[in-house]
């Protein structure tokens, strides 16, 4: 008999085979009792296959197996239930399966499932995962959903997500009520999104009794949540780890030498097993990248040669889904060193790291808000950082653990927990959420770490500023539709003048361009000069937001005209771009185009290269921007911020670098107090056009300066018309007077 097939439930195009025992000889009929023997699963009705039950013994072999009669019976009785749980236990794949059995068994009257994640590439690992092991269909019964990405559907029982992805649920469902069961996933993690959901939710589980709630933690801070949700159940999994842990104190000072030294001696050992390096930023891993890879090249090679994977912050996923030509050299050589940044929850799904080596510190983004930017700072890891490091190994029976620091820095410099990411960033875009949240009567908000007032203030004072508030304080109509937008608020407002400037096409490449991760590619050691005659091509004098504009409509062009993916991908690589960043960028580009025709907002016909388009495209950016401001004050390229007395210089791929032509006066969209101070994606503008979009009371705010004093006399020199009619805007906007109001500090 010919092999049947299945068709599975809202698939035209994936398929589900009977296993290889339907393929019986002896006619039809034994065919069909034999399918009649068969168990079918319960959340698609078709036959299970082998690879189910293949699986499934290896679920009943994780620790998490043995609370599973323990967790179902808490779920029954409890509206919250804790479960406290190391990295590898399987806490974050099984606990959602369950509570998709305890949803079925009362017909969904509630809702699905829906469990949260910290990162993005974890979301869609687990989905594929658990939907392997519930053999069913990704996209269908299991689904996940990120940023600019959705593969669900509305008959989806089990929806994975990020964090920030259900927060921007709540603001068309405030009371989520398409789930019967939320799960709260990575809250050590401490991202601003959960933090926020953590506080949320205690409101819409008092609004809906019969809402579940499971929060899935490390037993680092069962404490702190224990406290903060009160007397609920909590269910410890116990899993013991045989790692070896050896502490070469000193070797901190040197981390680089005892980094290239550890790795050539176990490579030399010839004990199989990958290695994992955590370094602390990413100029770290670019630097080591090329140490290893220069002196990698002289070794023996019967040792078989090392194959160095750099995992940059946007591209964690790399260890699981190389690229064909890494997946070449991973058959053929023995040892792959992964080189990262990064928190380690990406790598937790790898079986084949035998080492770990960690720096014990890590470059951190801390916000100020009194100057409004970003200061990487150096910081010791904290202990549940270390231990989930640890945790990487925790499936290898002889895992080596190499700290290039004592255990007394561990016990005495290390934090126990990882600092809550709203005590440290900057919170204008999480109350803005929080403003329109109040519009469904959920705006107060229990934190479990409340943020700081100045932080909270500042957030305030720049929505103030972008005429997101009215008068009362509460969300304008301004605010309302740039909360519609899943971008900053400053980009939101950007867009939004665009289209009262005629220019939104632009503006849409530029917003998606700057949120997906950077279209210029990281550069192989020697090809610096070939980099940058190829991106020669691309540059455009009037700023580097026009020359995003420029790479974008190059890659548009060379994706229409070719007739293979792998057209595309080459040109890129020829070009020195990455393909996946302009590929995100067209995907973010196509749903804020949506969002524009969905809320009816006028889009005009495309006109850039045009003098009147560059003018209006400056307005536009102005419009959000103008508190990212900065002046070349000695006419070498030594920019000072206009709100603070910070000096910067441009980044030396910005065109203006390049053609060493500094202009006087440029906007700005990213700076980080840092060792090297660059401002990155600059463009220039002129202090008249500045005055004349910058609200009045910003200005009147700003710290006595040159700079300021310069613009207070372009401002006398401008017609008295235009200057009646900015204080008639701005008196309607703030009635009270400038000193009410918080001083830029």
């Amino acid at each position: 008999m010919e092999e049947e097939e299945l068709e599975c439930p809202n698939s035209s195009s994936e398929k589900r085979y009977f296993p290889e025992s339907l393929d019986s000889s002896e006619g039809d009929e034994e065919g069909i009792l034999a399918c009649e023997d068969l168990e079918l699963n319960p959340f698609d009705g078709l036959p299970y296959s082998s690879r189910y039950y293949k699986l499934l013994k290896e679920r009943e072999d994780l620790p998490i197996w043995k609370e599973k009669y323990s967790f179902m019976e808490n779920l029954l009785q409890s509206q919250i239930v804790i479960v406290s749980g190391d990295a590898k236990c399987g806490k974050s794949s099984q606990v959602p399966q369950w509570c998709a059995e305890y949803c079925l068994s009362i017909h969904y009257q509630h809702g699905g499932v829906v469990c949260t994640q910290v990162h993005k590439q974890t979301v869609v690992q687990l989905a594929l995962r658990v939907a392997d092991e519930m053999d069913v269909n990704i996209g269908h019964e299991v689904g996940y959903m990120i940023p600019f990405e959705n593969c669900c559907t509305s008959e989806t029982i089990l929806r994975y997500c990020t964090d920030d992805m259900l927060q921007r649920e709540m603001m068309s469902s405030p009371f989520l009520g398409s789930y019967g069961v939320i799960i709260l996933d990575d809250i050590h993690e401490r991202s601003i999104a959960t933090d926020v959901l953590l506080g949320l939710l205690k409101d819409v589980l008092l609004a809906r009794p019969e809402l579940k709630l499971i929060i899935n933690s490390s037993p680092h801070l069962i404490s702190k949540l224990s406290s903060y949700y009160g007397n609920v159940p909590l269910i410890e999994v116990k899993n013991k780890h045989p790692v070896e842990v050896v502490y070469l104190s000193g070797a901190q000072k040197e981390s680089f030498e005892s980094i290239l030294r550890l790795i050539f001696e176990i490579h030399h050992s010839g004990e199989k097993g990958d290695i994992v390096v955590f370094l602390a930023c990413e100029q770290d891993i670019e630097k080591a990248y090329e140490i290893i890879c220069q002196e990698g090249s002289n070794l023996n090679p019967d040792l078989g040669e090392l194959v160095v994977v750099p995992l940059y912050p946007k591209e964690k996923c790399a260890l699981f889904k190389p690229n064909d030509e890494t997946e070449k050299r991973c058959q053929v050589y023995q040892r792959r060193v992964v080189l990262t940044a990064s928190s380690g929850e990406s790598l937790i799904w790898s079986n084949t790291v035998k080492f770990v080596i960690d720096v014990g510190v890590e470059r951190r983004k801390v916000y100020n808000p009194r100057i409004r930017a970003n200061s990487l700072v150096m910081q010791p890891i904290s202990q549940s950082q270390a231990e989930i490091r640890k945790q990487i190994l925790g499936s290898s029976s002889s895992g080596k653990l190499f700290c290039l620091y004592s255990e007394e820095f561990a016990s005495e410099d290390m934090r126990p927990l990882k600092p809550a990411e709203m005590q440290e960033a900057n919170l204008t875009s999480m109350v803005l959420f929080m403003k329109r949240i109040d519009i469904a009567g959920l705006g107060h908000c229990d934190f479990m770490n409340r943020p700081a007032p100045e932080s909270l203030m500042q957030a305030l004072e720049d929505l103030d500023y972008l005429a997101a508030l009215d008068n009362d304080g509460n969300l304008s109509e301004f605010g309302i539709i740039m909360s519609e937008f899943p971008l900053d608020p400053q980009l939101s407002k950007s867009i939004l003048a665009s289209c009262e400037f005629d220019c939104v096409d632009e503006m849409l490449t530029i917003a998606a361009m700057v949120t997906a991760p950077h279209c210029f590619s990281h550069l192989p050691r020697g090809a610096e000069e070939a980099a940058s005659s190829c991106w020669k091509t691309f540059l455009h004098p009037e700023g580097d937001h026009f020359t995003l504009i420029n790479v974008y409509r190059a890659y548009q062009d060379m994706a229409l005209n070719s007739t293979s993916e792998h057209c595309v991908e080459k040109w890129c690589h020829d070009y020195f771009l990455n393909c996946s960043a302009l590929r995100m960028a067209d995907v973010i580009r196509a749903e804020l185009l949506e969002i524009i025709k969905r809320i009816e907002l006028p889009y005009t016909e495309p006109a850039f290269g045009s003098k009147e388009n560059t003018l209006n495209i400056r307005k536009a950016l102005l419009s959000g921007y103008f508190m990212q401001i900065a002046r070349d004050v000695d006419g070498s390229g030594n920019y000072l911020m206009l709100t603070h007395k910070q000096v910067a210089q441009l980044h030396p791929l910005s065109c203006y670098s390049v053609a060493k032509k500094m202009p006087e006066w440029v906007l700005f969209h990213k700076f980080s107090i840092s060792d090297n101070n660059y401002i990155r994606i600059a463009s220039e503008i002129s202090p008249e056009l500045f005055m004349q979009l910058a609200p009045q009371y910003y200005f009147s705010n700003l710290p006595p300066s040159e700079s300021k004093d310069i613009l207070q006399q372009v401002m006398d020199h401008l017609s008295p018309i235009s200057t009646m009619k900015k204080e008639q805007k701005m008196c309607e906007k703030c009635p009270e007077t400038t000193e009410q109001r918080c001083t830029v500090q």
